[in-house]
């Protein structure tokens, strides 16, 4: 779409929220609202139970046992649910909840229930709500997405709406290591869908995502050869001298902030013991980047970025390594849904952002093989991975209002088209 083109649509998107906002309290519709607002209290009571869960990505069990959680709800909503094994081993199994209806529409919902925190964490830093703010490991990325979508279901069903062909909700048990569980079953399900609506964070202060950046790492590694640090060093050749040596001629060759390319160092692995000299030193690069060709690019420009070897019969090789997400681009039927969304939470008096930022999603992978996606449909929040992640309890009513409505619109009338 051109710059004039966006410009005109954002201008007629703004005269369209305002005249919405006017008539925001004819246009509510108050059954979805008074649904909505019946709901929230076990809503916040299903989040907290599923927070106070440890659920990083690995623990089997603790993935197992969110499931296991709210498996009983979605039944009770009249899913079909399914446990989907892991692609991989070492992470936890997906779970698929489908839901048969009466109309054409095929909507597929994604979340996912692993988060970045370890064994106990949950026990040192429970669910809790101050100050308007509600905490806890994983609380918004992205186990209120979760709860979001779950309770959106349950109030389909209460309200027996059956406009749609099927919705398939899917719980992700690796997302935060690039999917690499459930990367297939993704795509397999969004080739089968006319429309994916992912459930991460909203961004403060209220915007939905139309863009992500693509991620991957890139790993340096060196081998040396170890010999003892006090009898014989000489005979060493010291992998972690030769490692720092690769990361000075690297540094400063690519962006580090901003919306677009971005190539960071995560981590440095050299050495296992302090007397013996390291035969193996590792650096990771995050590597984000908005186009689907740019990774490969990165890496072959950090290959020739390699200088010419200081330590002596030491070996480098730079490659790619673990899963990486592609980009999730705009385009003009994710722009259209993003204004459907728009509409609606107009009818809340309200107006909501079409933005971007660098984290991955599913989103991105529902996208590579052909399926609009609209992302960023959870609670708003921030602080993700970190000791301070919280979610706003005030996004909770219009969050759970619109992602209810935009199912309902969804289902009764096709994807709209590009404006």
């Amino acid at each position: 779409m051109k710059l004039q083109d966006r410009l005109a649509v954002a201008a007629g998107t703004a005269l369209f929220l305002l005249a919405g906002a006017a008539q925001a309290a004819t246009q509510r519709d108050n059954a979805v609202y008074r649904a909505v607002e019946a709901s929230r209290p076990g809503a916040m009571e299903l989040l907290k139970r599923i927070v106070n869960v440890d659920s990083g990505s690995g623990d089997i069990a603790g993935g197992e046992r969110v499931e296991k959680i709210l498996t009983a709800p979605l039944e009770a909503a009249g899913a079909v649910v399914r446990s989907a094994p892991a692609e991989v081993s070492g992470v936890a199994p997906n779970l698929v909840a489908v839901f048969h209806g009466s109309g054409k529409v095929r909507v597929l919902i994604i979340a996912h229930i692993d988060t970045v925190f370890g064994p106990g964490t949950a026990a040192k830093r429970p669910f809790r709500i101050q100050d308007g703010r509600a905490y806890g490991p994983g609380v918004g990325d992205e186990k209120g997405g979760v709860i979001n979508a779950v309770t959106a279901l349950q109030i389909l069903h209460r309200l027996g709406f059956r406009d749609y062909a099927t919705i398939t909700l899917l719980l992700d048990g690796s997302e935060e290591l690039g999917s690499p569980g459930s990367t297939r079953l993704i795509e397999d399900l969004a080739r089968q869908s006319d429309v994916e609506f992912n459930m991460e964070p909203g961004d403060p202060p209220d915007a939905l995502t139309v863009w992500r950046k693509g991620a991957g790492d890139i790993v340096v590694r060196v081998r040396g050869r170890a010999a003892h640090a006090g009898m014989a060093p000489q005979n060493g050749r010291n992998a972690a001298v030769e490692l720092l040596h690769q990361l000075a001629a690297l540094q400063g060759r690519f962006p580090q902030s901003g919306d677009g390319i971005t190539v960071n160092l995560t981590s440095i692995r050299a050495g296992s013991r302090t007397n013996i000299i390291p035969d193996l030193a590792e650096a990771t690069f995050d590597v984000r980047f908005r186009k689907p060709g740019d990774f490969a690019a990165i890496l072959s420009r950090m290959k020739s970025s390699l200088a010419p070897t200081s330590v002596p019969d030491t070996a480098v090789t730079i490659a790619p390594e673990g899963s990486t997400y592609p980009p999730l681009i705009d385009n003009g039927q994710v722009e259209a849904l993003g204004h459907r969304a728009q509409g609606i939470y107009a009818e809340l008096a309200k107006t909501i952002a079409l933005s971007g930022n660098g984290g991955a999603s599913e989103s991105a992978v529902a996208m590579s093989v052909g399926t609009p996606a609209l992302d960023g449909l959870g609670f708003v929040g921030a602080g993700f991975h970190t000791d301070h992640e919280w979610i706003d309890v005030g996004s909770i009513t219009p969050r759970l209002y619109l992602f209810t409505r935009l199912l309902l619109e969804t289902g009764r009338s096709p994807i709209p088209h590009a404006q």
